[in-house]
Parts: structure tokens; sequence; C-alpha cells
């Protein structure tokens, strides 16, 4: 049996494209999972981001396509990540999200599997009430959200700080961006695409 699987990502400075890729990667472990990756469109201008140090990061990704509302529909399961503003989701994935009331409309999403990844700045910097905010609108959306059980042991690694949470995968990218996904960071996002793709294919069965 094959499912499709779209990992959705918005990143300024890359954290959340390498935690997506490590994603991808988990999730193409399932036999029969067709994975496809996105970004979300950027709102901020170029001269902007360029003035944020961001540009040159973003033209690193360039490639990778940019995510359409009306293929939503199209999966049977979606997986976003998301950098936190002020312990929410960046406006760039809300101004995704709020695009998709016509689908809220039909019930196209129902029963379809959502889960969330996301990056914060400091440890305790708001990743878990992004990622649990962010549900909100999966619920609405009638979406089955599954997060990361503790049988991924990386959750309870305490050698050194991490990311990591039950609703899901994290990172920490310090106070002035510098800090990149650890391997325990990268090793649960892995768990959480191949977790979501074997949810969803029992689901589809």
């Amino acid at each position: 049996m094959s499912i499709k699987v779209q990992v959705i990502f918005y990143s300024m400075y890359g954290h959340i494209y390498k935690m997506a890729q490590a994603v991808v990667e988990g999730a193409k472990q399932v036999s029969g999972a067709e994975v496809s990756l996105y970004q979300v469109a950027e709102l901020i201008p170029d001269d902007v981001l360029e003035k944020y140090g961001a540009k040159a990061v973003k033209a690193s990704f360039a490639n990778v396509p940019v995510a359409a509302v009306d293929k939503l529909a199209e999966a049977d399961a979606i997986i976003f990540g998301t950098p936190t503003r002020f312990g929410n989701m960046a406006a760039q994935m809300r101004n995704f999200l709020d695009q998709t009331g016509a689908l809220w409309g039909k019930g196209a999403l129902v029963g379809k599997v959502g889960s969330v990844f996301a990056s914060t700045g400091t440890q305790h910097g708001g990743q878990e009430t992004t990622i649990t905010s962010f549900h909100s609108t999966l619920l609405h959306h009638g979406m089955v959200i599954v997060g990361v059980p503790y049988t991924e042991s990386g959750l309870t690694y305490m050698d050194d700080i991490t990311g990591g949470t039950p609703y899901g995968a994290t990172t920490l990218a310090g106070a002035d961006g510098k800090r990149q996904p650890t391997e325990n960071e990268l090793k649960i996002a892995r768990y959480q695409g191949k977790h979501v793709a074997e949810i969803a294919t029992k689901l589809a069965r």
C-alpha cells in the first residue's frame, strides 16, 4: 500500500529546513511512503531578508517548491515545520494556513494525519506552545494529530541541552541563530517522520 506524505515548512535561517530534511528521511523509511518536501511562500521583501542576513541562507534551499494549498487534499499525512515567533507559528505559515478555508468547507483534510515540528531561539522560547497552538488549526480541519512518543529515546537524553518534545521534534537555534540542529534533535525529527508515515499507513488500511 502506498501513501502520500507532505512535509511543509517555513525556514528563515535554515534550521527548520535541516529539520525538515530529517523528517523526510524518516518518512521515506516506511515502505510505500511517497514523500514530498515543500516550503511556504515568503512574505518578507528581499531587501529586508538581506538586511537580516537571511537572503543567502534561503538561497540554499530556493530549489524546494512552494506549497500549493489545493495540493494538501492529495496527502494522507502532512507534517508542518515552523520557527517560533513569540510562542506561535511564523506569519508565513499562518498566512498559508489561512488560505485553507475552502478545504475546511469541504472537509477535505478530515481524517488525514497532521504533525508539527518547530525551532526556537532559546531553550524555553516557546517550542511547545508553538506546536500545541498549531494543533488548534489541525483540529479545526478534523486531522488526526500525531506527536513523538517516548519510545524515541532522544526525548529523555539529558547529557546536554537539546530540543525534542512529545508534541513534535524541535531544535534550539540560539539567540544569535548560530546553533545548528544536533544529532539528537535530527534523530527525533527522523523518528517523527517515520512514526507519522507508519500511522498514516495503518489508517489507510
